[in-house]
């Protein structure tokens, strides 16, 4: 994301296990199985994940505000 920190980026937990690491890998079918019922949004890149451990920087979706 454009005009953040460096520091707010960092990935937290197994980078190699989430979804961004897996997308650049080419493992389509692996995501597809972690995005079936999403309940957690990054908030470093927006990809969504049924669990928090597969994003760098997790959110619950119901604690995004929306404008």
């Amino acid at each position: 994301m454009e005009g953040r920190a460096m520091e707010q980026q960092q990935c937290t937990g197994d980078h190699e296990h989430h979804i961004c690491a897996l997308a650049d890998q080419g493992q389509i079918e692996a995501i597809k199985e972690m995005t079936s019922e999403p309940q957690y949004i990054c908030v470093n890149c927006g990809r969504v994940a049924d669990s928090y451990d597969k994003l760098c920087k997790p959110a619950h979706v119901d604690s995004i505000m929306l404008m």
